[in-house]
């Protein structure tokens, strides 16, 4: 039943990467990108949804990936509900630059941590620990430099398309990291 082949660790990063984007782009359908306050719970379970049903359906078993939708459903609507939020779909108020960094490696360190944690539910536990740490450093790195690079965007093109194409880099960011590890995960 998987929809992933079985050859190498590098066609799994790309399928990894691809279904992480796509399914990022697929949730810009159902979402409005924003600030913090216009994402709420169920805007992040649907986003939430739109990226784990691509990422489950390259795990090998049909129970992980269920068990992994499920869990990402859980960790998106829990960060968003105590107030970290959709890390992905928002973006920051601030135009001062070295702020928006130090406040992306925090949230993004903070919301990776709330999905790491979640996810590792679904995964067998020897793993667990490690997706836990890979899944809170990509979102600590992938966020500052699509934060950075959105607001570079937005001030030279003075459109918010900026922002969204900067938030599009977080998560090619964190498709790509994210996906050097999750070949580990296709027990």
């Amino acid at each position: 039943m998987p929809f992933a082949p079985e050859n190498t660790r590098f066609s799994f990063l790309l399928l990894w990467t691809f279904a992480t984007f796509g399914g990022f782009l697929l949730s810009l359908l159902f979402i409005e990108v924003g600030d913090k306050p216009d994402i709420g719970v169920v805007e992040a379970a649907i986003g939430g949804f739109a990226i784990a049903l691509p990422q489950g359906c390259l795990l090998k078993e049909p129970t992980y990936c269920i068990r992994w939708i499920l869990s990402s459903l859980l960790g998106w609507s829990i960060i968003t509900a105590i107030g970290i939020g959709a890390v992905g779909w928002i973006v920051p108020s601030t135009q001062i630059l070295p702020l928006r960094i130090l406040s992306g490696a925090v949230y993004g360190a903070l919301g990776g941590l709330g999905i790491g944690l979640a996810q590792s539910l679904a995964i067998p536990q020897h793993n667990a620990w490690r997706w836990i740490f890979v899944s809170s450093a990509s979102w600590a790195v992938a966020v500052p430099v699509g934060s950075a690079v959105g607001m570079i965007l937005h001030r030279l093109m003075q459109l918010f398309l900026g922002e969204v194409m900067g938030l599009a880099i977080t998560w090619l960011l964190v498709g790509i990291f994210t996906g050097m590890n999750a070949h580990k995960l296709r027990l």
